[in-house]
């Protein structure tokens, strides 16, 4: 369904304000499917003819919901309904996880499956330097979305995990299959411009940025599991916290 067929209702008599209103009802179609990401959207012009309102409300009620991050402008495309960010709470999670729990479709594409060296992710994994670990690059995606790429390094022991099992399940399942259990981890979120295969992978434009996170995983008894290095499509990624001062 486009913006052009949706139904909306304004009530001139309430004391809700009108762009309000608008805004309200255009943000509940886009919450419940009836607009889709990349369906463009109605232009101001139009939108306030349609609905007898003055450009002034209906310019006040789209920008309110390109500021929630609902609608997106683009030069020489228009306004189109964003994409749906990934909002992932500050815990011990994996992003195929979240998203399953989100009812989005996650899809997994191997990119690297092999035995290498790395030294940071053999100091991170408290081993030796020149130990070989599996390295592994993922591209995640919603459905046909692509959301971040992902390069994890695991313990040797875990060498002869396959493409298929990677592609089923997301990595913490994977491993508390295997009879490991991440239970606490460290982690650090950036920010930097991407790599050349990074923007290819993510559909990235120009100038573009990605949001970044390393993450140290350790067992119960403190043993190092799993170190992670993912860069995230910055426009549809949200991290939530909670901060508590009691």
């Amino acid at each position: 369904m486009s913006a052009q067929q949706l139904e909306v209702v304004i009530d001139r008599e309430s004391p809700v304000p009108l762009y309000h209103q608008l805004a309200e009802q255009l943000t509940a179609a886009v919450d419940d499917g009836r607009l889709q990401p990349g369906d463009p959207f109605e232009n101001e012009v139009a939108l306030a003819t349609r609905l007898s309102l003055s450009r002034p409300t209906v310019r006040r009620a789209i920008q309110k919901m390109v500021d929630q991050g609902l609608l997106v402008r683009r030069r020489g495309l228009g306004t189109r309904v964003a994409n749906r960010k990934v909002h992932r709470k500050a815990r011990l999670s994996s992003l195929f996880d979240d998203l399953e729990a989100e009812g989005r479709q996650p899809r997994t594409e191997i990119v690297e499956l092999e035995m290498g060296t790395d030294e940071r992710a053999a100091a991170a994994l408290d081993l030796e330097p020149g130990t070989e670990m599996l390295s592994l690059v993922r591209v995640r995606s919603a459905g046909d979305q692509p959301l971040a790429i992902m390069h994890n390094w695991l313990p040797p022991a875990h060498a002869d995990i396959t493409r298929e099992a990677l592609e089923a399940q997301g990595l913490y399942a994977l491993l508390r299959r295997r009879g490991v259990r991440p239970v606490v981890a460290r982690q650090s979120i950036g920010a930097r411009m991407p790599t050349a295969a990074e923007r290819r992978a993510l559909g990235l434009r120009s100038g573009q940025p990605v949001l970044t996170m390393t993450r140290m995983a350790f067992d119960a008894s403190g043993a190092a599991v799993e170190f992670g290095d993912h860069a995230y499509r910055a426009e549809d990624y949200t991290i939530d916290l909670m901060l508590d001062e009691r």
